[in-house]
C-alpha cells in the first residue's frame, strides 16, 4: 500500500487529482497525496537512484521563468560529472554553454528544478524535484575543482559555477515506452565480445580445416604406395 509522500505533494496538485479521478487512477496515486500542509521530511536518494545518476553521463533540468514558463535545458559530461556527495544534494559542474545564461537566471529568480534521468541500456528514469543553489567559481574555487573531477580523471574545461541541488522529491518511472539504447562505450564493449567469439571460431575452423587438408595428403600417399588411382 501507498503512503503520502513528498513526490505527491508536490506534483499531484488539486487539478491533477481531478484528472486522476476522471480516469479512476486516483485510487492508486491517491495515497500519495499529503492530508495535510506539511508533506514530510525531503526525500533521499537511495544506492540505486545514486549509482543511475553517477554513471549519467547525459540528463535533463527544467526551471521557470518569471513569467511562468518551463525551460528544458539538456547537460552532459564524461560519466561522473553529477556527483551525489549525500542522500540529499546532487551538484555538478556548469560547463560552459552558448552563453544564453537562461538556466542560471531563471533560477537567480526562482530556485526550483526538475531533473530528469534516464538510462537507456536499462529503461530505468528517476525525476527529481529540488532547490538549485548557484556557487560562483570566485566563491568557492574548491568546490568547482572537486565537481570538475570525474572517476576517469578531470572533466572538460571552461566552468565558471556550479549547481548544488538539495533533493525535495523523487520518483521513479515504469519502463514503458522506453526505447533500449547503447552508448558508444557499451556498443563497443559488445562489438569487442562479439569479435572474439568469431575470432575463436574463426580459429576452430582453420585448425579443423589443417587437420582435413593433413588427412587428404595422408590419404593421397597412401593409395600412391598401394599404386592405386586417386
Amino acid at each position: 500500500m501507498r503512503h503520502p509522500t513528498r513526490y505527491g505533494a508536490i506534483a499531484f496538485t488539486a487539478p491533477v487529482a481531478e484528472r486522476q479521478k476522471a480516469t479512476g487512477s486516483i485510487n492508486w496515486y491517491g495515497r500519495m497525496r499529503a492530508q495535510e500542509d506539511d508533506p514530510g521530511l525531503p526525500d533521499e536518494l537511495d544506492t540505486r537512484v545514486t549509482a543511475l545518476i553517477r554513471a549519467t553521463d547525459s540528463f535533463f533540468i527544467a526551471t521557470v521563468t518569471p513569467s511562468g514558463w518551463p525551460y528544458i535545458q539538456h547537460r552532459g559530461g564524461p560519466p561522473g560529472f553529477v556527483h551525489v556527495p549525500n542522500p540529499t544534494t546532487i551538484a555538478l559542474a556548469d560547463y560552459s554553454g552558448n552563453q544564453q545564461f537562461v538556466t542560471v537566471g531563471n533560477l537567480d529568480e526562482n530556485d526550483r528544478v526538475a531533473l530528469f534521468f534516464i538510462d537507456y541500456p536499462t529503461r530505468s528514469r528517476v525525476k527529481v524535484y529540488g532547490r538549485a543553489e548557484v556557487v560562483e567559481r570566485a566563491d568557492d574555487p574548491d568546490l568547482i575543482a572537486r565537481l570538475l573531477t570525474t572517476p576517469d580523471g578531470v572533466g572538460r574545461a571552461g566552468c565558471d559555477r556550479a549547481f548544488v541541488v538539495h533533493v525535495e522529491a523523487l520518483d521513479r518511472n515504469c519502463t514503458k515506452n522506453i526505447p533500449p539504447k547503447y552508448g558508444e562505450a557499451r556498443m563497443q564493449e559488445s562489438l569487442t565480445w562479439a569479435r572474439k567469439g568469431l575470432q575463436e571460431e574463426i580459429e576452430l575452423l582453420r585448425s579443423r580445416n589443417a587437420e582435413l587438408e593433413r588427412e587428404i595428403t595422408r590419404l593421397r600417399l597412401h593409395n600412391d604406395d598401394d599404386g592405386q588411382p586417386w
